[in-house]
């Protein structure tokens, strides 16, 4: 690190609000095309604006999560360097176009996502699945666990909430892979949320009042569940996860970014500990959380939120960006 920095580096507010700027970059490039019914098309535009955005920090930034490995770019890869490298280290989580079919659909809680944290701050999880839960902040340690059934950890989250189960609401992937987690979660009696897309804003959703969300299950990706995760360490909250692995080569090259135990359950801590954590995303359609983009002439608002585990702090900005003098991400 710099001899200007300090070893113990935290990320200040204005720190934060510059990784606003990095989200509303993505938001406003995939905006423009909301609707259009490219997937990859909307994705590479968000990861070129985030990137554009990244490489303007002041940082020597190292992507520990992203959209695969360094055969991947030009996306965002695992292992790039990003910043000026005249700052300080940091390691960062993204996903340039959280719900990249929600955006080219037009559907709901599609957003651009960033975590930071001191080097060392995140596990590096490789682009497999990971089985997961997670519910918010407030409640007795150790009320779910991931290896218990959907009825035990229902009928433990609705003792802890002073509730009935029937009144739970259970946030779950609508995957043919959910078939049995859907009908246990039903048979228990709670009702479920079924989200096409997204399940890092299903995660989050769980620690916000308004969305209803008591508790988040299923299978996603692994590094969605690191950015989930960075979230909550924010904000409060639980979460469980295990690495799945489809075959002998994915978990080679696990252990190769050094996933020293693949059989492994990991807590909130394992996946993002970072002494000072920060979360920021944008909205890019309309969700639970964010408003979407709303474009008009000549300018656009956005809508995101920015997080820090060492406060606690959640931060709502509402931007109004003006084309005419070159915002980032929208340089036409």
């Amino acid at each position: 690190m710099n001899a200007e920095y300090s070893e113990n580096f935290t990320m200040d507010r204005n720190f934060a609000l510059e990784a606003v700027r990095v989200t509303e970059a993505a938001a406003l490039a995939s905006s423009r095309l909301m609707g259009c019914g490219d997937e990859k098309a909307a994705d590479q535009v968000a990861v070129n604006a985030m990137r554009q955005a990244l490489n303007g920090l002041t940082i020597d930034g190292t992507i520990v999560i992203g959209e695969g490995e360094r055969d991947k770019a030009p996306m965002l890869y695992i292992g790039e360097k990003v910043g000026t490298g005249n700052g300080p280290k940091v390691d960062i989580a993204l996903d340039p176009l959280e719900g990249t079919t929600l955006c080219a659909t037009g559907g709901p809680n599609s957003l651009t996502v960033i975590a930071m944290a001191e080097k060392g701050g995140f596990l590096h999880a490789p682009d497999v699945y990971m089985s997961k839960i997670a519910v918010g902040g407030g409640l007795p340690e150790g009320v779910i666990d991931l290896d218990d059934s959907p009825a035990t950890n229902l009928k433990n989250l609705a003792k802890a909430k002073n509730c009935e189960v029937s009144d739970l609401v259970a946030c779950i992937l609508n995957r043919d892979r959910h078939a049995e987690i859907i009908a246990k979660v039903r048979e228990a009696g709670a009702r479920i949320q079924l989200i096409t897309d997204g399940d890092v804003a299903g995660v989050i959703a769980t620690s916000r009042k308004d969305t209803g969300i008591d508790i988040y299950m299923g299978i996603g990706g692994a590094p969605e569940g690191v950015l989930a995760a960075a979230a909550l360490r924010c904000i409060g909250g639980q979460f469980q996860g295990r690495l799945l692995f489809n075959d002998e080569e994915e978990k080679a090259r696990a252990k190769r970014m050094g996933v020293d135990d693949i059989t492994r359950k990991y807590s909130l801590m394992d996946l993002a500990g970072g002494e000072d954590v920060m979360f920021a995303a944008t909205g890019v359609t309309d969700g639970s959380m964010l408003k979407g983009v709303r474009r008009f002439p000549g300018g656009a608002y956005t809508h995101s939120l920015i997080m820090r585990s060492r406060t606690g702090t959640v931060r709502v900005i509402e931007a109004e960006h003006n084309f005419v003098r070159k915002t980032w991400g929208d340089p036409e």
